[in-house]
């Protein structure tokens, strides 16, 4: 039985993505967009980011998949934090509601996949407990949880963290 927290939802709209550090460089390997649903991934499902451009909500990429629609917030992340190598975008209704403004939260008017998302991202973490913490709530995107960590073990392990302390089994 999965968590269900990256999938498909009932309209076939993928949600969730991945994303992993490329070495110490700012770039990085995120899966492509519309491949939630996916129940095993491989590397032609995901593009390497080797460029943003924020204030032109632009990214480059190469591979032959088009990367996540937030591939602009992953970035901020590994920008804001040298040490994070891994990213998990999550969705679980009942985690956010419970996580809303109780945990590091980006602003409601930051929605999903957008430059404002991004800077609402670098933001936390010079203004509140985010590097700590290793998660951030988006109030813009519903459902839409971050988790991130040295690696994908560190990023999950977050996950389950803040799951079980907010429902315990």
């Amino acid at each position: 039985m999965g968590l269900h927290l990256i999938g498909v939802d009932s309209n076939g709209v993928g949600f969730g993505n991945l994303s992993v550090r490329d070495g110490a460089t700012d770039n990085f390997y995120i899966t492509g967009s519309a491949t939630g649903g996916l129940h095993e991934l491989n590397v032609a499902d995901c593009a390497k980011v080797v460029a943003c451009d924020c204030p032109a909500n632009r990214v480059r990429y190469e591979g032959s998949i088009i990367p996540s629609s937030e591939s602009l917030t992953h970035a901020a992340i590994y920008k804001s934090e040298p040490t994070a190598g891994a990213v998990i975008h999550f969705h679980c209704t009942k985690l956010w509601a419970a996580l809303l403004n109780q945990a590091p939260t980006a602003s409601k008017g930051a929605e999903y996949g957008t430059p404002e998302l991004a800077y609402e991202i670098i933001r936390l973490f010079v203004r509140t407990d985010a590097p700590s913490r290793k998660i951030v709530v988006m109030a813009g995107h519903k459902a839409g949880i971050l988790t991130f960590g040295k690696d994908f073990e560190e990023a999950f392990a977050i996950l389950i963290r803040e799951r079980t302390r907010i429902y315990p089994e």
